[in-house]
């Protein structure tokens, strides 16, 4: 999928891979990196790159639901919340590989079901992190 024009760019280094560290360009971001025990690491003091894609998708996932939620009239309560689950394991059809699966949860409140699963359905559409994931990534949503 392209994009007509790039708004932002993000930039960030990683070295050392599960056990290095991660910092932005602009300073803001600047991580120690450890493996969990599941993956084979010592279980240390930092974080890992499925916690940080989570952070990321949940974000950008409410982004979306505002984008939408403003699209079409109805505002977002700030206490909107999205619970996202990031798991890593052997990849179905590629031996040898590894794949993602995420799970986001939605808690949307003031809103009936039917009116928030449509809001989450069409954000879903929206969400940068939902597009760079559609048929590569199974992603389920639920409400809370």
């Amino acid at each position: 999928m392209a994009i007509e024009k790039a708004l932002y760019t993000a930039r960030a280094t990683a070295t050392g891979g599960r056990t290095g560290s991660a910092k932005a360009d602009d300073g803001r971001l600047d991580i120690q990196l450890s493996t969990p025990k599941a993956l084979g690491g010592d279980d240390g003091a930092g974080t890992n790159p499925e916690q940080l894609f989570a952070a990321g998708y949940a974000a950008c996932f409410i982004g979306a639901l505002k984008a939408v939620g403003a699209r079409e009239k109805k505002a977002i309560p700030a206490d909107v919340s999205i619970h996202a689950e990031v798991s890593i394991g052997p990849h179905a059809g590629k031996p040898g590989a590894f794949g993602i699966a995420v799970a986001l949860t939605v808690k949307l409140p003031g809103f009936e079901r039917s009116e928030a699963e449509a809001l989450i359905a069409a954000a879903h559409e929206v969400c940068p992190y939902s597009n760079a994931t559609r048929g590569n990534v199974d992603v389920a949503l639920a409400l809370a």
